[in-house]
């Protein structure tokens, strides 16, 4: 492949990637299933596919499953602090488009969309929605679309909010709204996924610590269950009073975020809204309070305010940063606000994200097999949702009644 046909750190990284790809690709029945069904039809060769997606091991094995059944396929992280340099070095051998760096810049990383688009993409698999709002906002690169599918929670609100007030311009499935989606992937894999991070970068124990869990939408409720069963004082904070009486009769405790602000030792946003966690919040938190961010992009926390007044800030160990506030209290924020799973550790179990990328590759296939549909958001087929649900079941050996 020719050097402009990727953007990397290093392609010397490429066999520590191959490693870490082959390892997951054992977890990932269901997904290798699909690929034997599809590979007959033909749907996807020569078909140019872009994602724009969490840049690890499962996501990288999804995409060599699309390019296996014959799609030309361009690919980008939907966030720099959770991309795996090695794993993009091993994509890159294996012939796929790849422009990321962890820690790229805004612009590098607005510049690496625009040159996957610019090759007009037939269908999309998008994490977060910034794929289609550069489309929205350049649709010159638009026109082969055939359809976005969008993986999570806060991409589906985006699509919603253009959805409804007539503003979009391309078929677009809500992935993150499948059943076998947001039951499993944002509850279970987020819950375990976020806790495995930070005890590994903390190396502390949290039975006994009170844990904020900030939202409880499938994310938090999962980030929750998790850290009750490790034995946490756990409390909640909420915007949406019925999801705040469901933390409540789930056994939780729930306040505002002022309140609950002096108690904690470990606080992990989970809402998808912009600074949740504001200064004015971090200066109540007593000496030693881990900041931790479980939503799609970094601006839960306001990292910026905390910058610009502590009296310093030092790296103490990988990815926990320690800030000393004028009052004289260590915070500690972990991945610098990042995904904590991804950026602070290695993202879902392989198992859960077979589910969740079973879906997405049946999606894509929908769109290339429908021809073009109309420009609004859509739901996962039932048919997809509960295929992939059964095929999960198949692989775990577990048979259930039938009316």
């Amino acid at each position: 492949m020719a050097s402009e046909d990727y953007i990397i750190k290093d392609i010397n990284l490429a066999p520590k990637g191959e490693i870490l790809i082959e390892w997951v690709a054992k977890w990932m029945p269901v997904l290798n299933s699909l690929y034997e069904k599809f590979k007959g039809p033909g749907a996807f060769k020569n078909k140019k596919i872009a994602l724009c997606i969490h840049l690890e091991a499962k996501t990288a094995y999804l995409a060599l499953i699309i390019k296996k059944l014959g799609a030309e396929v361009w690919i980008t992280s939907s966030n720099p602090l959770s991309t795996k340099d090695e794993v993009t070095a091993a994509l890159v051998k294996e012939g796929v488009h790849v422009f990321a760096k962890h820690g790229a810049s805004s612009e590098e990383y607005w510049s690496y969309l625009e040159k996957i688009l610019k090759n007009k993409m037939d269908v999309i698999v998008d994490d977060g929605g910034d794929i289609c709002e550069y489309l929205h906002e350049h649709p010159e690169y638009g026109t082969n679309v055939l359809g976005i599918c969008e993986e999570t929670t806060t991409g589906v609100n985006r699509l919603k909010e253009l959805n409804s007030a007539g503003k979009l311009k391309y078929p677009a499935i809500a992935v993150n709204d499948a059943k076998s989606k947001h039951l499993f992937d944002n509850r279970y894999g987020t819950g375990q996924s976020t806790w495995t991070a930070i005890t590994h970068l903390t190396n502390l124990n949290i039975a006994g610590k009170c844990v904020v869990v900030v939202g409880y939408g499938w994310v938090g409720k999962g980030v929750s269950a998790r850290a009750k069963g490790m034995g946490a004082d756990v409390i909640i904070t909420e915007i949406d009073p019925w999801k705040a009486l469901e933390a409540r009769m789930d056994g939780f405790r729930v306040m505002t975020i002022a309140a609950a602000a002096p108690l904690g030792d470990f606080f992990i946003t989970a809402t998808g809204e912009k600074e949740v966690i504001r200064l004015e919040h971090i200066e109540k938190m007593h000496s030693g309070a881990f900041l931790a961010n479980a939503g799609h992009f970094d601006f839960e926390i306001d990292i910026t305010s905390l910058k610009k007044t502590a009296k310093s800030c030092q790296v103490v160990r990988d990815e926990i940063e320690e800030y000393i506030l004028k009052n004289g209290n260590r915070i500690y924020v972990l991945a610098r606000g990042g995904i904590i799973n991804i950026a602070g550790g290695l993202g879902h179990a392989a198992d859960i994200m077979d589910m969740s990328f079973s879906v997405q590759l049946s999606c894509l296939n929908y769109f290339l097999t429908s021809g073009k549909l109309e420009p609004k958001l859509i739901k996962v087929p039932e048919e997809i949702d509960r295929m992939v649900t059964e095929e999960k079941l198949g692989v775990e050996g577990i048979s259930i009644d039938k009316k």
